[in-house]
């Protein structure tokens, strides 16, 4: 195992019956660094992050974890491990509250001292869901919830947090704000991965890039090194990545 990489995709073949989605994926994943996923609506992406939380089992290759093959391994296994993923479209617990939906993100904290202290940070980090604690998430904004995902997902203090589409539908000071959140938990010693479609915002926030097209890495690099350009054409498959 590299003591300094938190995670790996190793030759990653998967997709829906016969449908192939990804072919030959490698990435890896260094302790404490954020990374970057960037991709248009059918690069992949979503099919990588059923394969590495277990929801899909890929056709080949593997995903390992702190050095062990996780590979199909049950969700809620995956997450006791330490990994947990915000999920696209900010989704709560619409009928519960900000505080019942905190604490189904701990349904496997059996600390009351642990769950105090992941509530304290949660609120710490997003004190407008500290105001609401008691209001129905139905009744949160747009960016309130997707704060609430990102919370609730906290609350399993994991070592390793994966955000899908954090930015979808919500306006630029929103989404600055809670990146710039992303980046606070990234100081707590929190390894994360941002799966966007937004090219600049992606490099500016991250380590290291990925770039998905068409179910392959086309590039990769240290994020603040990669052309914008470059990304932007591989992104929308022009000239050699068409």
């Amino acid at each position: 195992m590299d003591e300094g990489v938190l995670m790996t995709v190793e030759n990653l073949n998967a997709g829906y019956g016969d449908f192939r989605a990804l072919y030959d994926i490698s990435m890896r994943f260094p302790k404490g660094l954020i990374v970057s996923i960037i991709g248009s609506n059918g690069a992949g992406k979503t099919t990588l992050l059923n394969a590495i939380m277990g929801v899909n089992k890929p056709v080949s290759g593997k995903v390992t974890f702190e050095g062990e093959d996780i590979t199909g391994v049950r969700t809620s296994s995956i997450v006791a491990k330490g990994v947990t993923m915000s999920p696209e479209g900010s989704h709560v617990f619409e009928d519960m509250s900000v505080h019942e939906n905190l604490l189904m993100g701990a349904y496997l904290t059996r600390s009351k001292e642990k769950l105090g202290r992941m509530l304290e940070r949660s609120y710490e980090l997003f004190p407008a869901l500290k105001e609401k604690s008691g209001q129905l998430a139905d009744f949160l904004s747009g960016g309130q919830r997707q704060m609430l995902a990102i919370a609730r997902a906290l609350m399993s203090d994991p070592k390793l947090l994966i955000c899908d589409e954090l930015s979808l539908g919500l306006a630029p000071v929103v989404v600055n704000d809670i990146y710039n959140r992303i980046l606070d938990v990234n100081g707590d010693g929190v390894t994360v991965i941002l799966v966007e479609q937004e090219v600049q915002r992606s490099l500016s926030f991250s380590d290291y890039s990925y770039v998905l097209v068409k179910g392959r890495v086309v590039m990769e690099g240290v994020a603040n090194e990669l052309s914008e350009k470059e990304v932007k054409d591989a992104y929308f498959g022009i000239n050699k990545y068409a």
